[in-house]
């Protein structure tokens, strides 16, 4: 694509200023500047005007390359006009690159080479440093180099990056014949000499451009140049093709036959539709820019059309297509790569690998593929697609490029009668029962779309985005990585860091029925809200598809509709509570279903993303699951007596603290404890606590942390006189040290000394082991609790100073729900708010401010999102009842949740 004809240079450069050798250099470089400015002016905007006006990315890639070489030819001719012809030297200005290839977005780097003969070294020099000092001054800030012949060939031989920049070069001014000689000496060099170590360090360094910037096509923000799915998968299989077949372009890898015309028409679709995206983006930032991060989201889809829908939002909407198109560019470049490193590496020593290896009637495996002995034979049987994937999976060898393209020709022949069969049921759910090879196999399916079809409540999920700051991928790849963390589980992966699990895991009997809970338990997010009770109407039908029995399609049925019910209770209630513990397990009714739900919600915490699982998230799990597995085994939901297990539990913390501090000392100090508290505690535990509270004497405070390394956190009590606001003016303080409160329990006794204890972790999720901080923070303590500062100044420091700005993040609305039927003792406020610093001051501040004591606190950040829960009562220790004073408690801590956001902005 080239600019129109009639958008001349002209007036912007003057054939006066092209060739006037009396002008001096430092008039005529003004005067460029002039004209290169003027003629940028003219062109940008109308190319921009074009890409708005629905351009395809082709054109304006095309259009921005044709005015840029325009400009730097004009701009070479210029330059040159005032040097006497005794003193010009042969030079040839090569585009590399990105540029080279005549691929340039609003802002993509224009790399140059300044080739010269090796006799003209002065006069390149001298014409680089003019066009360069010209070209910054444009604000077109260039890569450059100044090579010879040699430079070039060395530096390609010692770095695989300069060599595939060459591979791309492109004549653009200069002694033409110098080029052709470039051409001949470098170029041609550079395409065939040891292709193998070329492909294998392009494989190599592919690999690891990928662990950096994302092997999954579906990441949350993902890079559209380096990310899988992107320009660069494209860039890296034509590379890899021209060098293997010594071809200079896509349409002479079509001459030599190595691809097919349909296969250069799609390459060339899924570069259009990336160039267009990356086109926008580029133009919505000041500067370069790959990733697609929250805000241009936002703006991307409103651009390309998108809007607010029953189908979900616009941003939704327009993520779910791009990440549609990105798993087509995935599956162009595997496929294209697969064919042109094929029989690239050695294979010798592989017993067998050239042998056609009979697997069963219609299937064989050579040179480690699984391949088909007829063309038809997928449209004859579809059921045998799924066979195919189960041999793959059995034999442990890769489908061929053959068999997937057969797979995807003929996905329509898979319709209700072809999802009833027995035969694809049963090699299906033998695919669930095994772990080995089990995620690469429904990767494939997956990849292929063949489990969209098979499985079509599941193609309402593909690729569907969840607009939020933790879910790192869409949720169909979601529920494949959850499974991954259940076949780690069964592979042992886990059994060090995870025992526990491990052996849930290893006495699963109906793994297949556990793998499918895993698979299918999200489906209900292609129909809306209420995703849980959603998937679990459509799982009797799909049951009665794959031919389950009553009992299994009921138990597929329980985990799908209560898959939350773990993570939200371990996370957000109080397991100190023995009525919501018996609660729970009457809802699981039996040992088996708290097993599979137990690895369901692991498997699914774990799959959000990294920031999601924490040890402190699976230390709570796993105190839910023992407590609810013990109900579960005894039998009945009967509690021992309470009076009972109060007297022994007292008993024992006499008799561990009597020849310390006396038997009468310790009784009276047992007397204040509430039943509660008791039952809460085990009696070590309340010893520590008593040891701590004996320790204070006459001082404001005693506090001790200890550190928990298995459950990555560090556990900070601490023992003082209650004062209204006593966690608020802790948080506060937390807070203003970088300090995140995982979990807290509060008690007070009823002589009016208060034990906190609280669970928390530094800002990176980690423990807090710096001796001078918790110093700090025991000094700022006692002046806060002294009433010598003010918390909230030293929160507002914090938020001054320490803390670097945030990028854009999803948006959405704060929220109070408030519960009186959970615990019998206390009103339970939920709290969901965008994180900031002093979060949780602002919230137990405005707790206290409405006269509300905390008893408990469970406090979970998901990334950018606080859900936090308290546990509260009125001044008379009761719960909190009449309407009125429910919605006063909801507006003044919404009304919090606001100032504090405007601070923050203020601040910012």
């Amino acid at each position: 694509m080239t600019l129109d004809p009639t958008e001349r240079t002209e007036p912007f450069f003057s054939r006066e200023l092209l060739t006037d050798p009396a002008i001096p250099y430092e008039e005529r470089r003004q005067l460029l500047l002039a004209a290169g400015r003027a003629y940028l002016d003219h062109h940008c905007p109308r190319i921009r005007a074009k890409h708005e006006g629905g351009a395809s990315g082709r054109q304006v890639v095309g259009s921005l390359t044709s005015m840029t070489d325009t400009l730097l030819r004009n701009l070479y001719r210029s330059i040159l006009a005032d040097v006497p012809s005794a003193q010009v030297g042969a030079c040839a200005l090569i585009a590399i690159g990105g540029y080279g290839r005549g691929e340039l977005n609003p802002h993509s780097d224009i790399d140059l080479m300044f080739y010269y003969s090796g006799k003209d070294r002065s006069f390149a020099e001298l014409l680089s440093e003019r066009f360069l000092y010209l070209l910054w001054d444009l604000g077109l800030p260039p890569g450059h180099s100044v090579r010879t012949e040699q430079d070039c060939l060395d530096m390609a031989a010692q770095d695989v990056t300069a060599r595939t920049a060459l591979l791309d070069s492109r004549f653009l001014v200069g002694d033409e014949e110098l080029y052709g000689e470039y051409e001949r000496k470098v170029y041609q060099k550079v395409l065939s000499q040891n292709s193998r170590a070329f492909i294998e360090e392009k494989l190599q360094e592919n690999e690891r451009r990928l662990r950096k910037y994302g092997s999954s096509v579906y990441l949350l923000e993902p890079n559209i140049k380096e990310g899988e799915g992107g320009l660069r998968d494209l860039q890296t299989v034509l590379w890899v093709a021209r060098v293997k077949f010594k071809a200079r372009s896509l349409r002479d890898l079509i001459i030599k036959g190595v691809i097919s015309e349909q296969e250069g028409e799609a390459y060339e679709a899924a570069l259009d539709y990336l160039w267009r995206v990356r086109n926008e983006l580029h133009y919505l930032s000041p500067r370069k820019n790959e990733q697609l991060h929250f805000d241009k989201q936002e703006k991307l889809a409103r651009f390309f059309g998108f809007k607010d829908g029953r189908k979900g939002l616009a941003v939704e909407q327009f993520m779910q297509d791009f990440y549609a198109h990105a798993t087509e560019t995935e599956h162009i470049a595997s496929s294209l790569l697969g064919k042109a490193v094929r029989g690239s590496e050695p294979k010798t020593g592989i017993f067998g690998y050239f042998t056609r290896r009979a697997v069963e009637p219609g299937f064989f495996i050579l040179h480690g593929e699984l391949q088909v002995s007829q063309g038809d034979i997928f449209a004859k049987e579809p059921a045998r697609m799924m066979r195919a994937f189960l041999l793959s999976q059995r034999h442990g060898v890769k489908l061929s490029v053959t068999v997937k393209a057969l797979i995807r020709e003929n996905l329509e022949h898979i319709n209700d009668r072809v999802r009833r069969s027995r035969a694809i049921n049963e090699d299906f759910l033998e695919i669930l029962r095994h772990p080995q090879g089990l995620v690469a196999t429904l990767k494939d399916m997956h990849h292929l779309q063949f489990l969209n079809r098979f499985i079509p409540e599941f193609g309402r999920i593909f690729c569907k985005v969840q607009y939020d700051a933790y879910h790192i991928y869409t949720v169909d790849v979601h529920s494949l990585f959850a499974v991954e963390e259940i076949a780690k589980l069964w592979l042992g992966e886990y059994r060090e860091t995870a025992p526990l699990l491990t052996k849930v895991a290893g006495d699963i009997e109906k793994r297949g029925l556990l793998l499918l809970a895993v698979l299918l338990h999200d489906i209900g997010k292609g129909e809306g809200r209420d995703h849980c009770n959603k998937g679990a109407d459509m799982i009797p039908t799909l049951a009665r598809r794959m031919g389950l029995n009553k009992e299994d399609s009921a138990r597929l049925e329980f985990l799908v509709r209560r898959h939350l019910d773990m993570s939200h209770i371990a996370q957000r209630r109080d397991l100190h509570d023995d009525k919501l513990i018996m609660q729970f397990a009457q809802t699981m009714g039996m040992s088996e279903n708290l097993n599979m739900l137990y690895l369901l919600t692991f498997a699914d915490l774990r799959a959000v993303g990294p920031d999601v699982w924490s040890d402190w998230k699976g230390f709570l799990l796993k105190e839910l699951y023992e407590k609810t597995y013990q109900v579960l085994e005894r039998g009945n939901f009967q509690l021992e007596q309470r009076s009972e297990k109060v007297r022994n539990r007292k008993r024992k913390v006499v008799g561990l603290l009597e020849d310390e501090f006396g038997k009468r000392v310790v009784q009276d100090a047992l007397k204040e404890m509430s039943t509660r508290y008791v039952l809460s505690n085990r009696s070590a535990v309340i010893a520590e606590h008593l040891r701590l509270a004996f320790s204070r004497k006459n001082r404001t405070l005693a506090l001790k942390v200890e550190q928990e390394p298995e459950g990555s956190y560090t556990q900070l009590s601490i023992s003082t006189l209650d004062i209204p606001g006593l966690f608020s003016k802790i948080a506060g303080v937390l807070a203003a040290n970088g300090i995140n409160i995982l979990g807290a329990q509060i008690n007070t006794f009823n002589n009016g000394i208060a034990i906190d204890v609280l669970q928390v972790s530094g800002a990176a999720g980690d423990l807090v082991e710096n001796d001078d901080k918790w110093r700090k923070v025991e000094e700022e303590l006692e002046t806060v609790i002294q009433g010598r500062i003010r918390v909230d100044e030293l929160v507002r420091k914090r938020h001054r100073s320490n803390l670097p700005p945030s990028r854009p993040r999803p948006k959405f609305n704060n929220r109070v729900e408030i519960d009186n039927d959970v615990s019998d003792e206390y009103t339970v406020i939920d709290i969901y708010a965008q994180d900031r610093v002093g979060v949780l001051y602002q919230i137990t501040k405005a707790l206290k401010e409405l006269g509300l004591y905390i008893g408990v606190s469970k406090i979970s950040t998901k990334v950018d999102q606080v859900s936090d829960t308290f546990y509260v009562q009125d001044i008379f220790g009761h719960k909190v009842t009449t309407p009125e004073k429910l919605e006063e408690i909801r507006a003044r801590l919404l009304e919090g949740l606001e100032e504090l956001a405007a601070e923050e902005k203020a601040s910012a």
